[in-house]
């Protein structure tokens, strides 16, 4: 049997918690009778199971942890974006105090020492939060780093420092698997994609939010990646993949089927816009259908969302002048009563097929 991830553990005692309720029901409607010695024998196991996934996983036994975990997930995620700033406030109050020398030893030493504490506290917590905020950390400390020696040696701004920021979150991402740390690894992935390509198409770097045709193929690779290489062993991360690359395709879609000047496409600016407006309605329509059909909630909730965006964008355009104000927001709670009878008739069809 491969080696459990922490959440696997904690589905796993949540389903078990869910059984003996189950079965605590099944006795009360006399549908299922266990004996004395099943149920003995069945608890047994069940502790046994549940205390080793305490003590290698620090897992939630009941729904008061889960809720006190939640609360810890939140207070971590807080005191990291806290101690980041403290840092960030600490570096440019205090910086001109300190030779040149010294600057480049403190940035070095704070990010060095950020790191080692991230790995250390991952291999003496686990239950993973506080290696979470160090790791939080120890990538704020790596972007000061980058920023500050690039301002101390006056160094030309680049998208290059995008490549080690990807990197160093990645890292610190699969290392201690913290989501957080993977979007922000995408996210520095798919600005370097696109920064690149604006480069060599003649402009400079930074102009290419005035181009965001760069950033669909970034998205696209980003939402393949899952397909190409496993992310069974880290959860969650697969759906993060696929949300961000959505992102990066579905944001210039939606920016270019009403803005034609950031188009490389040499047609009217009606057609331009026309041509995404039709190729932004049919990728969320097939985001809809695909994460429908593979089970993926998280495309099929991001293709919704934008296909209700394109919809009311477009449906503003075409009678928010024409219309009695009354008259439109009642046309778009009838789009919104006839969105959700499509999405039952689906439901229903998929209830439909499963039974089958």
């Amino acid at each position: 049997m491969p080696p459990l991830s922490r959440d696997q553990a904690q589905r796993r005692a949540d389903d078990i918690q869910a059984f003996y309720r189950e079965v605590e029901r099944l006795h009360e409607e006399q549908t299922l009778l266990l004996s004395p010695e099943q149920i003995d024998q069945l608890g047994e196991h069940h502790r046994q199971l549940l205390a080793d996934y305490r003590n290698t996983f620090d897992i939630d036994p009941d729904a008061q942890a889960r809720r006190l975990s939640l609360g810890m997930r939140i207070a971590s995620l807080l005191g990291a974006l806290a101690l980041a700033a403290s840092l960030l406030f600490f570096f440019y109050q205090f910086w001109g105090l300190f030779p040149e020398t010294a600057q480049v030893g403190i940035l070095a030493g704070f990010s060095v020492g950020s790191l080692l504490l991230t790995l250390l506290l991952r291999r003496r917590d686990p239950s993973g939060y506080f290696a979470r905020l160090a790791a939080v950390l120890a990538f704020a400390c790596f972007v000061l780093n980058v920023v500050m020696l690039g301002q101390i040696f006056n160094i030309t701004p680049s998208d290059k420092a995008l490549l080690p920021w990807a990197a160093y979150a990645l890292l610190l991402a699969y290392a201690c698997e913290v989501r957080l740390m993977l979007g922000a690894g995408l996210a520095c992935s798919m600005a370097f994609i696109a920064t690149q390509l604006t480069s060599w198409s003649g402009l400079y770097w930074l102009d290419c939010t005035e181009r965001p045709e760069h950033l669909l193929p970034a998205g696209l690779l980003i939402f393949l990646v899952p397909q190409f290489i496993s992310q069974v062993r880290y959860s969650g991360f697969a759906a993060i993949y696929r949300v961000l690359g959505l992102l990066g395709l579905f944001v210039p879609l939606l920016v270019l089927a009403n803005w034609a000047a950031g188009s490389y496409l040499p047609w009217p600016r009606d057609l331009v816009e026309g041509f995404y407006q039709i190729v932004g309605f049919t990728s969320a329509a097939l985001a809809i259908w695909l994460g429908n059909r593979r089970d993926w909630p998280e495309v099929m909730h991001t293709g919704l969302l934008f296909f209700v965006l394109f919809l009311f964008i477009k449906l503003f355009d075409w009678w928010w002048e024409v219309m009695p104000k009354y008259l439109f927001f009642l046309v778009l709670g009838l789009v919104a009563v006839l969105i959700l009878m499509v999405l039952g008739r689906l439901r229903r069809a998929h209830k439909g097929g499963q039974h089958a």
